[in-house]
This record gives C-alpha cells, structure tokens and sequence, in this order.
C-alpha cells in the first residue's frame, strides 16, 4: 500500500505564503513553467525549497502534488496501482499521475532518498516527451501544459548511493539554494512571526555563529527553519533562551555536551 507520504492532497493556496526572494529564482521558475521545462532545486535542510515551491504554485495559480521521497517509496507509489476491495479490483491514481490530469505541479522532495527504479518514471516526463506511460492500465497520458515537475534534494547528503544519476540530473532546470544572508534572513523571521526586529537581528546572528561549527561538531547547520520555530516560540513570549535551546540546541545535536557548548553561545547572545 503506498504511505501517507505518498498520497497527499491536491491544494490551490488562495494567499501567497510568505516568501522573501534571495536572487531571481522567482524569475527563473516562471520562465521554466512557461516554456514547459522540469525543475531541480539543490540546497541544504531547511533552506525554504519547499516553502519557494508552495509560493510558486500559489503564485502561477496552479494546484500543488507535494511527495516527501524516502527509501520505500515505489515507482508504484508514485504512478499508481490496482486495489481490490468489495469484490472488485480498481485502479488508484499516484499524486504523478493525478498532476499529470489535472495540470498540477507535483513536487518530489529529497528525491534521492526514492528507490532508483523511481525516477526512471520521470524520464518521460521531464524531457520534450512530457509523457507518463501507466504501463498496468496500458495508458499513456501527455502532460497539459500547466503540469510541472519539481524535484529537489540537499547535495550536502550525497554518496555513491545517493546521488541523482547525470542522465536525469541533465533533464532538469537547476537552481541552487543556500541560506539567506543577514538582512534576507531577519526579514523572512520578521516577516514569518513577526518577532521584533532586534530580536530578530540577534538570532540571525546567532544563527550565523552555530553555522561556523558545522564542520567541527555538528552534523548538520542551524537552518533558517530552525530559526522561525525558535523566532515563532520568542514571538509567543517563551524566554530566548529556553526558546533557544528547544528550537535550535537540542534539534542540532543528541550529544548532552554538544548541546552545552551551543548553549553557551545563545547566554552570549540573550544573557
């Protein structure tokens, strides 16, 4: 049976969700779905991928598949499959397969985390074919023109045995994602939780120190999403430093005296 993953619902967001440009990637995406091309977005966790890709749909006004890829998801999965129940067998679309209908953008997030028989069912799809062959219903459905496909995955993750292989990489039109400089990043807090501008300002920063110690204790950055949460706890009136150690510390690192030496960083900056 596919996973809840593998089944989301369809949304046509009526507000834009809040998203503050870093360059011209709201440019580039718009000229891709107008000229019908597939998207690879590359960044780091928490970076704003999916939040970007949320923005986009509701922008261009199209309804959104979202697929969060993992090490069980199917080709099946993804297309669809038959079901049997009350005595009778019948088909149940995938979110592709029910973009491809209806027009919509489907999003797989950390595609490479999909098995690898996954995304040889978007070769068709994402180049000048825009086909998707069902091969257990013998159709073969052509992508309309508001259907886009979206994939995205951290290349900060990648090995021998995930990595997106060159032949499918070069199907798609890439945009690099990083996290926000300073100014960008205190706006997008502001903006998210509306947190006050020089508690803002401080946790950016902070921010920006914990990401310095990615190479030397952390497995992973303090990431913009990180930030929000902390922001968002901040914002409800929880105090900044026990917002900081729920949101940002702990989340970093399982490690007890990890955790410690961040949260001498954050008395630096709250105390």
């Amino acid at each position: 049976m596919p996973t809840e993953a593998a089944r989301p619902l369809p949304h046509a967001v009526q507000e834009l969700p809040f998203y503050r440009a870093q360059g011209n990637e709201i440019a580039l995406y718009e000229h891709a779905f107008r000229n019908q091309l597939p998207v690879l977005i590359k960044g780091p966790t928490g970076c704003g991928k999916t939040r970007f890709v949320q923005h986009m749909a509701a922008r261009l006004g199209r309804p959104l598949y979202t697929v969060a890829c993992h090490d069980d998801l199917t080709a099946a999965d993804l297309v669809g499959r038959h079901l049997i129940g009350d005595g009778e067998t019948r088909w149940q679309d995938g979110p592709l397969t029910r973009a491809v209908r209806e027009g919509a953008i489907c999003y797989l997030d950390e595609v490479v985390e999909a098995r690898k028989d996954t995304t040889v069912v978007l070769h068709p799809l994402s180049d000048d074919r825009r086909i998707l062959p069902i091969e257990r219903t013998g159709e073969v459905l052509h992508a309309p023109s508001g259907f886009m496909l979206v994939v995205s995955y951290n290349p900060g993750y990648q090995n021998l045995l995930k990595g997106m292989k060159p032949s499918t990489r070069q199907r798609f039109v890439a945009l690099r994602f990083d996290y926000p400089d300073a100014a960008t990043e205190t706006a997008i807090l502001m903006g998210e939780t509306g947190i006050e501008p020089l508690l803002a300002e401080r946790l950016v920063n902070l921010g920006h120190a914990l990401r310095n110690l990615k190479d030397h204790d952390l497995e992973e950055s303090a990431s913009t999403r990180l930030l929000v949460y902390t922001a968002t706890l901040m914002r409800s009136g929880l105090p900044p430093v026990e917002a900081c150690r729920a949101a940002l510390a702990e989340p970093l690192s399982d490690d007890a005296e990890t955790v410690e030496a961040l949260m001498e960083l954050v008395y630096a900056s709250f105390a």
